[in-house]
């Protein structure tokens, strides 16, 4: 078995364009360009469809990439899993989180499982398979073989999925009708949700949190499907889905270690807590252990309510129920981590139940 080493490294950004943090660490040695696998952003936008931060911050670390990879852009975008998530509201600070995977040696008394990465792509899919079983089935798939790419063989060790999958626009909606063929909506927003949902549903069948017969129908209606790992966020910039698994392998000789928890609503910090203390970074933090990013999913629960009181989240006009969601949520794992610097991301649909979702937090033991 091959023994891989990971490396996280947390740069704030001063803007989606702004790849000066990464550069420095690249020129001083500390990130070799070579050894990227992927990087996870939040970026400063709406987060909506209309939101093209994400995709100026993925042409902006191509076009810085390019050079010392010895590619185009196009092709480091090839290489590279870029997942860039718009939307920093409240206390969320923008940055972007770069992992790195390369040959290594386990050292002698290391012992347990450490944290493992793998990427897969799925096929571009055709507009009118957004939202649908087809996209389900693919990502399946795609799960599957990013597993393979970590080392990690149990379902039970994999704690975080994160996806970038596309979205619907009126050039892709026409170009279905062209063909005959009808889009499982026209509105670009609600294409955002479809796509997110039959992506997380896909996570659960992979896993076996989920059982292969689910319908296209089931998308966005039947809620008490879901993943407990599954984090899915929507963009123009592509028309397949990138995605990336964080687990525990054995095959990992890397100082990092992950585990996660579920939220079962907005404001539940005991599940916070639990996913801290899952790497030991809990009210009394164990000694050696430092807190790297916590990923997130958030979401305005779709009954209106959130314990019995009613909110207003999906009824304001001016700011989407995800930004919302994304600024309520971030506060309350800001405030317990003690850093805005945080991955929250909007729109849980199917990712943990509704109106809550899955939180998975990253340590590194020295």
């Amino acid at each position: 078995m091959r023994t891989t080493s990971v490396g996280i490294f947390k740069v704030a950004t001063k803007g989606p364009g702004d790849v000066s943090g990464l550069m420095s660490m690249i020129g001083s040695g500390e990130i070799d360009p070579t050894s990227i696998l992927a990087i996870l952003g939040k970026t400063e936008g709406n987060g909506g469809v209309n939101d093209f931060t994400r995709e100026y911050a993925v042409a902006a670390l191509c076009t810085a990439l390019a050079p010392k990879l010895g590619l185009s852009p196009e092709a480091v975008e090839q290489r590279i899993a870029f997942v860039m998530s718009g939307g920093t509201e409240g206390v969320l600070s923008p940055h972007i989180t770069v992992f790195t995977r390369s040959e290594a040696e386990r050292p002698a008394g290391l012992s347990g499982k450490r944290l493992s990465i793998g990427m897969a792509h799925t096929r571009d899919f055709l507009p009118e398979e957004l939202g649908r079983s087809a996209q389900i089935t693919e990502t399946a798939k795609a799960v599957k073989a990013a597993m393979d790419d970590a080392g990690i063989t149990d379902p039970a060790d994999v704690h975080f999925v994160q996806i970038k999958c596309p979205l619907l626009t009126s050039d892709r909606v026409e170009a279905a009708n062209a063909r005959g063929s009808k889009t499982v909506t026209t509105s670009a927003y609600s294409s955002m949700a479809y796509s997110r949902g039959a992506s997380a549903l896909g996570v659960g069948v992979a896993l076996g949190e989920i059982a292969p017969d689910v319908r296209d129908e089931d998308v966005l209606r039947r809620y008490d499907l879901f993943s407990r790992v599954a984090s899915t966020s929507s963009g123009i910039e592509l028309m397949h889905n990138v995605v990336i698994v964080l687990g525990s392998s054995k095959a990992s000789a890397s100082e990092f270690e992950i585990g996660h928890a579920v939220m079962s609503d907005a404001i539940d910090a005991p599940a916070v807590m639990s996913a801290l203390e899952s790497v030991g970074l809990g009210t009394t933090p164990q000694p050696g252990r430092e807190l790297v990013n916590i990923f997130a999913k958030a979401e305005a629960s779709p009954d209106g309510n959130v314990r019995g009181f009613r909110h207003t989240m999906l009824e304001d006009t001016d700011i989407s129920s995800t930004r919302h969601a994304r600024a309520a949520v971030g506060g309350l794992i800001a405030g317990l981590a003690g850093t805005g610097a945080v991955y929250v991301s909007g729109g849980a649909e199917h990712q943990g139940p509704a109106g809550g979702g899955p939180v998975a937090v990253i340590a590194r033991l020295s």
